[in-house]
């Protein structure tokens, strides 16, 4: 009998949550997220619970993401950047010099002043 059995279940739902990333049918994918979802539920351990009501609540992107393997986490990369951009500044005198900041840090443009080419 395991010492800490709650423990040995939460490891093993771990690890079958992670084989939902091995999958390479879509629908084989949706099918067993939700068979884990299931299992989950059953373990009645409540971190999990928890868990499975985000997973839930968020299907659409979840399925989303196994039928394209794309995140949104470049688009809040430029988000974190013009929140960052608006901090410094603590405000713009107008859009037009927000919107040219906005380019200036998330355009990755070169600046750099060459002024005689050399062959």
């Amino acid at each position: 009998m395991p010492l800490y059995p709650k423990l040995g279940e939460a490891y093993r739902l771990r690890q079958l949550f992670l084989d939902v990333f091995e999958v390479i049918d879509i629908e084989d994918t949706k099918g067993y997220l939700w068979f884990w979802c299931d299992q989950a539920l059953e373990a009645g351990i409540e971190p999990f619970r928890k868990f499975v009501n985000t997973i839930k609540s968020h299907r659409s992107g979840i399925v989303s993401y196994f039928e394209n393997r794309v995140t949104n986490g470049v688009l809040e990369g430029i988000n974190a950047k013009i929140q960052l951009a608006k901090r410094r500044a603590r405000g713009y005198r107008n859009i037009e010099n927000f919107i040219n900041m906005i380019y200036f840090l998330c355009a990755k443009l070169d600046f750099g002043f060459y002024p005689y080419k050399t062959l």
